[in-house]
């Protein structure tokens, strides 16, 4: 059970459809935690925040990633890459969140340690389902990795 009593968990939700953010957006409002959904819109945007780089110097440390694979200026295999392989990032769970069902894209996800993949459904009904359970797994039963002390 996750130890966040009182405090918000951070999202950091990578996605350049306004149509999903606004989606996701939803679906963790009517949650069961409290949380902060932060977004950026495309792979060059999410290392910037996750390193604070301008325009993110004050960003606050994701609890959890929802990663699109599909997006401009850096795909997400590319963004997972340079978050895996960061020590200062690697322990922060990312939840690949996309329209692919390929093989191809599955097996990349998990070679760069994704935590899990998850392909979005277009129906809306399913699509709130599936943000739901993530709420309900990643937030509510895991146990995620708290801040280090002289860590980011």
């Amino acid at each position: 059970m996750n130890t966040f009593i009182g405090k918000p968990i951070e999202i950091l939700l990578v996605e350049d459809s306004p149509g999903d953010v606004r989606l996701t957006r939803e679906a963790l409002k009517e949650g069961k935690m409290l949380n902060t959904l932060n977004v950026v819109k495309d792979g060059v945007e999410a290392i910037d925040y996750l390193r604070r780089k301008e325009p993110f110097t004050r960003a606050v440390r994701p609890d959890l990633i929802l990663l699109d694979l599909n997006l401009p200026r850096k795909n997400g295999v590319e963004v997972l890459a340079e978050i895996k392989n960061d020590p200062d990032l690697k322990r922060i769970p990312v939840v690949i969140l996309t329209v692919s069902q390929s093989d191809e894209d599955i097996v990349k996800s998990y070679n760069f340690h994704a935590n899990c993949f998850i392909s979005k459904p277009v129906e809306y009904v399913k699509f709130i389902g599936i943000i739901k359970a993530i709420e309900d797994f990643w937030l509510t039963i895991v146990t995620l990795p708290q801040e280090e002390h002289g860590s980011r």
